[in-house]
């Protein structure tokens, strides 16, 4: 057996970034009055980052931001008009991916009460790679 490389011995940690229950205002859906009408959708979003930086110096220009994240989306969103929501996840998932140099993203994209009996219905996504 060979050596250990120094990322085997030291690996990178992969730390998770979220966002919880983020609900934005769109236009969503293939039916004639979805269409018409403004739904809330909720993101759940989960972004692998490594925090030990900005932990070390306690400087915020350092991390994956959530809230620069969080106001990206909105303004994405609110202002988006897809049929389905398995597209509009995947952009979401582009833009996080892309402008936020994230090399890992789950994003859970749910609406809320669009099947009665059903609390919410939606799609659960990941891309990237994981880091170990």
């Amino acid at each position: 057996m060979g050596a250990l490389s120094q990322r085997d011995r030291y690996p990178i940690p992969m730390d998770i970034v979220f966002i919880e229950d983020l609900r934005i205002d769109a236009v969503i859906g293939i039916y004639d009055w979805e269409r018409r009408v403004r739904q809330t959708l909720s993101f759940d979003i989960e972004m692998a980052f490594d925090n030990t930086v900005p932990a070390a110096s306690d400087d915020i220009a350092l991390t994956l931001n959530y809230k620069d994240v969080s106001k990206r989306l909105i303004d994405y969103v609110g202002t988006s008009s897809f049929g389905l929501v398995e597209t509009l996840a995947e952009q979401c998932a582009a833009i996080i991916r892309e402008e936020f140099g994230v090399s890992w993203v789950r994003l859970k994209l749910s609406k809320p009460g669009a099947v009665r009996g059903a609390k919410s219905v939606g799609v659960r996504i990941e891309r990237g790679i994981r880091p170990q």
